[in-house]
C-alpha cells in the first residue's frame, strides 16, 4: 500500500511539474488578452444584435482594434510625419508637465525593449564590495554630467516582477556577459531558476 502511494505521489509531482507551468502560462495570457480586450472593445456600444435588439459584444474586437491603430500610427509616422511635424508635437508635449512626465517615461520604458536603440541591450555582472554578484543591464557608459566620472548606471530587474532599480557604479566593477538581453532577462525574472541555453 505505501508504494502504491509513493508511485502515485510521484506520478503527481511529475504531473504537476508539467500541468502548473503550462497552465499558469496560458492563464495569465488568457486573462491579460481577455482584461484587455474588455477594456477596449467597444463592440456592444456600436453593433446591436439583429435578433434580440440587444448589444452585441465581439469578442477579440478590442485587441485588433490597438493592433490597428498601433500599424496605421506607424504607416502614418514613417511616410507623413516629417521631422517639423514631430518637433512641433514634442513642444506641445513638453508644455503639459504630468502628461510629458507619463508620456516621456512610457516612451523610454518601451524603447529599452524595442524599436531601433534597444537600451536594454548590454547585459553586464557588478560585483559589491561583500562579494555578491548580480545581473544588470548597462544603461549609461558616462555618469561625468552627474559629476561622477568612471562611474556607469546599471538597472537592475527584480525577480518575478518587471520592476526594478538603477544603481550607479564603478565601471570597474562591471564585467559583460555573453549572452544575450533575452537570456539575461528571463534568468533575472525568474529568480535565477531559468537556467541559459
Amino acid at each position: 500500500m505505501r508504494k502504491l502511494f509513493s508511485a502515485l505521489l510521484n506520478y503527481f509531482v511529475k504531473g504537476l511539474l508539467v500541468v502548473l507551468p503550462l497552465g499558469a502560462a496560458f492563464f495569465l495570457i488568457f486573462w491579460a488578452f481577455s482584461s484587455l480586450d474588455a477594456a477596449l472593445n467597444l463592440s456592444d456600444k456600436f453593433f446591436v444584435n439583429p435578433y434580440t435588439g440587444l448589444p452585441l459584444y465581439i469578442p477579440g474586437l478590442g485587441i485588433l482594434s490597438v493592433i490597428l491603430i498601433i500599424l496605421l500610427t506607424g504607416i502614418v509616422v514613417t511616410y507623413l510625419i516629417t521631422e517639423p511635424i514631430y518637433n512641433w508635437i514634442s513642444r506641445w508635449i513638453n508644455k503639459l508637465p504630468l502628461f510629458k512626465f507619463i508620456y516621456s517615461s512610457v516612451k523610454d520604458l518601451t524603447e529599452a525593449f524595442v524599436g531601433d536603440e534597444k537600451k536594454l541591450s548590454e547585459p553586464v555582472l557588478v560585483e559589491d564590495n561583500q562579494g555578491f554578484k548580480k545581473i544588470g543591464f548597462l544603461t549609461q557608459k558616462d555618469m561625468t554630467s552627474f559629476g561622477l566620472p568612471g562611474d556607469v548606471a546599471v538597472y537592475f530587474p527584480w525577480s518575478y516582477s518587471f520592476a526594478g532599480q538603477v544603481m550607479i557604479v564603478k565601471a570597474d566593477k562591471i564585467t559583460p556577459l555573453k549572452i544575450s538581453s533575452a537570456q539575461a532577462m528571463k534568468f533575472i525574472v525568474s529568480g535565477g531558476v531559468s537556467g541559459i541555453h
